[in-house]
C-alpha cells in the first residue's frame, strides 16, 4: 500500500471539497513531505490519477480574479470514501508496511469511531505478537548454531514487533480513557492544526 492514497484522500475529505494546493499545504503542515511520498507533484499525480479511476469527482472553478489559471477542486466519490476507509483499517491492522503507511493511518485515526479505532489496534498488537512467536520459533538459532551478524536480523525483526506491540497498547489505552474526539464523539479535527 502507498501512503500518499491513503494521505489525499484524507486529507481532501477533510475539506469536503479541495484543490491540490490546499490538499499539498495540508499535508506538508504534517511534514509529510518529510516522511512520506508525499512531494507536490506525487499529490498532483495521485489527484488526477484517483480521479479517473473514480474515487474522487473532479470540479473545474473559474479562473481566479488575480489573474491565475482555473483551479480544480477534489471531492470523495462513494467509492473513494470507501477505498478511503477500506485503506485507513487496513494500515492499522497490518503489520509490516511501511511506517510511513502506519504514520498517515495514525493521522486519520480520528475519522473512525472509538470502539472500531480500538478493535482495530488490538488486531495490529495480537498480529504483532504472532508475528514475534513465529520469530521465536522458526528464526532463533539452535544451541549449537551461530549465525553471526545474521542474527542481528533476528534481533531487528523481534525488537521492531515488541515495540510496535507496546506503542499500540498505549494508544490503545489512551483511547480506552477517552483520548483524542472520535468520528462518533463530534468533530474529531476541530481546533486541531491542519
Amino acid at each position: 500500500m502507498s501512503a500518499i492514497r491513503l494521505l489525499v484522500l484524507g486529507a481532501v475529505r477533510q475539506h469536503g471539497r479541495a484543490h491540490g494546493y490546499q490538499v499539498r499545504g495540508d499535508l506538508e503542515s504534517w511534514g509529510a513531505h518529510e516522511w512520506s511520498n508525499a512531494k507536490p507533484g506525487s499529490i498532483y499525480h495521485a489527484l488526477k490519477s484517483m480521479a479517473k479511476q473514480g474515487l474522487l469527482l473532479a470540479h473545474d472553478t473559474a479562473p481566479s480574479e488575480a489573474g491565475g489559471p482555473p483551479r480544480t477542486e477534489y471531492e470523495l466519490t462513494g467509492a473513494g470514501e470507501r477505498e478511503y476507509f477500506r485503506l485507513l483499517r487496513e494500515a492499522l491492522t497490518t503489520p509490516g508496511q511501511k511506517v510511513d503507511v502506519l504514520t498517515a493511518a495514525v493521522g486519520f485515526l480520528v475519522d473512525l469511531p472509538r470502539a472500531e479505532a480500538i478493535a482495530l489496534l488490538k488486531q495490529r498488537v495480537a498480529a504483532l505478537a504472532a508475528w514475534r512467536e513465529e520469530i521465536r520459533k522458526n528464526w532463533t538459532p539452535g544451541e549449537d548454531e551461530d549465525w553471526g551478524h545474521i542474527g542481528e536480523i533476528v534481533g531487528l525483526w523481534t525488537h521492531t514487533a515488541h515495540s510496535g506491540e507496546e506503542w499500540a497498547r498505549g494508544l490503545v489505552e489512551r483511547l480506552e480513557n477517552g483520548a483524542y474526539v472520535m468520528a462518533d464523539e463530534g468533530d474529531p479535527w476541530q481546533g486541531v492544526v491542519r
